[in-house]
């Protein structure tokens, strides 16, 4: 992994794959090369910095000739960072060129196996054996050769590929990692991500697993597995590059910080109507939704966040156990789910590797699939059986933010439009939270306002060595976004607890100056929240505390206080999360990190 670009036309391509290289630059990498194809040889460049050390190599692409070439953006998986590693990978006969998302699996059986006929290797990749291995079938026919070495290849791949013999024909395949070819005129592109070729572009094809398609500057041929030409019907990409700019912030993520309102209402509105929520072509209903004796909830990172304020909410208003798992543990753990169990399945991307593993399993073992993504088209919302989409819209930072607040949104519509067809709580209590929940945009902007004083109180954390979160019952489950937030992109320790747990052990950590945020804005467990914050505070600990405006009590209690806009009580983590994204932008500013993108993250984590 990380990220793909391909092109075929009639112009120099090595600019167009740079500039698709640098709208990829937000999954997070660490190398980048280009291959172009020009009068039978490949002209490769590679670098382990940044895209712009590539271009000032290449002299912004003007340095490598031809109208056809592939890109990569390496995250790296097998062997470290170097310009060995680095994709494009060549076979070693110099005919074919490769790059590759995913893992090849068996490749050290098939690096054995190719090694035995006498084939040299030159990196410590996975991805080198698939030109090698497309080199040993080659007989004269590309597409062939590339049918029988991917029928060779386990694990999960998007492959772009190019062969010496064939100056205008570039290969795509796909299995199990998404890859997405862009119809242009007189020009086609291969992408990993339709921001990589949002500009040239609107009109797409995504490719499904298994599938294969040849590219050429005036058409482009689908196939599948077995070589068999299929039809494949285009899409068009509804948002515009301005969609994936900065629109005037200094980084993505702010700027993402900032459209959660929008984002937040263009999810919730458009799903009530009459004062119910109403979900179109869902496939589920009453009869179905009486069969659920449970439900699980399986996702990664902030997904597996925003799912367990889901698990609060679903089960207070259900009245249904609610489990809720890591996907990467979900699979392994042998789960007790059958057909009368509910899945829901939370993804940003929709790819998530572990993610969409635990979906098969899942769907293999008979449970219905209900999931929540924001990509259209993407892996986990094709393998559903039910899907929600989050209209949150492109979201190019590596740490979600708006991702996240619209995910817990859905999550709210969901459980009210089940209470309300299942008739487990009271019509009166169903009608409140929808209507707190089409206020909450203005509550957020209400948190937004307030950035100022977050910045102020982030500067006096940017060195601070170790910051703890604690919170109760829902409150705990924002602490848990709130401080992944900040380690993953500002670097600090941070961990989050249960408040009831800190005398369980961790409260041996709470010393003189220990930085503690309390979240307090779970009304029924207010005071026990305050009593650990005086346990804290016996200890020296300094403790920022967070709750809704009026809340004198913990003020007293506290060293400093942020007050939120008062909400429904259960919709609190929807404005209660606002302050940490802002906290943690600005001391990873404060920091000179490298917000948008942090050190060793990626935005699709496409592997386990």
């Amino acid at each position: 992994m990380c990220g793909i670009i391909g092109f075929t036309g009639d112009c120099p391509a090595a600019p167009l794959l740079l500039e698709g290289l640098e709208r990829l630059e937000y999954r997070g990498y660490d190398s980048a090369g280009v291959a172009l194809l020009h009068r039978g040889r490949f002209l490769v460049s590679k670098t382990t910095e940044r895209i712009g050390d590539l271009k000032a190599k290449t002299d912004k692409g003007r340095a490598l000739k031809g109208s056809i070439g592939i890109g990569h953006t390496r995250w790296a998986t097998h062997g470290g960072p170097s310009a060995e590693n680095a994709h494009p990978h060549l076979s070693e006969d110099g005919r074919f060129a490769v790059v590759h998302n995913g893992i090849i699996e068996n490749y050290a059986d098939l690096k054995a196996e190719l090694q035995r006929h006498g084939i040299e290797f030159s990196s410590e990749t996975d991805t080198e054996v698939v030109p090698n291995l497309i080199a040993y079938y080659y007989k004269g026919n590309f597409l062939d050769a590339v049918l029988r070495a991917v029928g060779r290849l386990s694990g999960s791949y998007s492959l772009g590929i190019l062969c010496c013999d064939y100056p205008d024909t570039l290969i795509a395949v796909r299995h199990f990692s998404p890859l997405i070819v862009g119809l242009g005129s007189e020009s086609n592109f291969l992408a990993s991500d339709v921001t990589a070729l949002i500009s040239h572009t609107k009109r797409v094809a995504y490719l499904e697993d298994g599938e294969l398609a040849v590219l050429n500057p005036n058409h482009v041929e689908f196939y599948s597995s077995e070589g068999r030409p299929i039809h494949k019907e285009s899409s068009f990409v509804n948002w515009d590059l301005a969609a994936a700019e900065k629109g005037g912030y200094n980084h993505f993520m702010m700027k993402e910080i900032m459209e959660q309102p929008r984002a937040v209402r263009e999810t919730v509105e458009p799903r009530i109507k009459n004062g119910r929520v109403v979900f179109e072509d869902i496939g589920l209903d009453e009869e179905r939704l009486k069969t659920f004796n449970k439900i699980a909830i399986v996702a990664c990172g902030s997904a597996y966040h925003a799912g367990m304020v889901g698990k609060y909410v679903i089960e207070e208003l259900l009245r249904l156990p609610v489990e809720i798992d890591l996907a990467s543990e979900f699979r392994y753990r042998n789960p007790i789910i059958d057909h009368k169990t509910l899945v829901i399945v939370i993804s940003q991307s929709g790819e998530t590797a572990d993610t969409l593993a635990a979906l098969r399993e899942a769907k293999a073992r008979g449970a219905h699939i209900l999931s929540i993504v924001n990509v259209v088209g993407s892996s986990i919302a094709k393998a559903s059986h039910s899907l929600l989409y989050t209209w949150a819209g492109p979201e190019i930072a590596v740490a979600t933010t708006k991702g996240y607040t619209t995910q817990v949104a859905l999550l709210y519509l969901f459980a009210i439009w089940a209470a309300d067809i299942l008739s487990t709580a009271p019509k009166a209590q169903l009608e409140e939270m929808l209507e707190g929940l089409c206020r909450i945009p203005e509550a957020i902007e209400a948190c937004l306002e307030e950035r100022g004083r977050i910045k102020d109180m982030a500067r006096r954390s940017c060195y601070i060595g170790s910051i703890f979160f604690i919170g109760r019952n829902i409150d705990y489950a924002v602490a848990l976004e709130a401080s992944l937030k900040l380690k993953e992109i500002s670097y600090i320790h941070s961990e989050a607890y249960a408040a009831g747990e800190l005398k369980h052990g961790t409260i041996s950590l709470i010393e003189h100056g220990t930085t503690v945020i309390a979240l307090a804005g779970f009304k029924p467990l207010a005071d026990k929240l305050i009593s650990n914050i005086k346990e804290v505070k016996a200890r020296g600990a300094f403790v920022v505390a967070c709750a809704t405006e009026g809340n004198q009590e913990i003020s007293n209690e506290s060293d400093e206080v942020i007050y939120l806009p008062p909400v429904h009580p259960l919709l609190f983590p929807l404005v209660e999360v606002i302050p940490f994204q802002l906290y943690a932008y600005y001391v990873a500013v404060c920091k000179d990190c490298d917000v948008d993108k942090p050190r060793n993250l990626a935005k699709s984590v496409t592997v386990e």
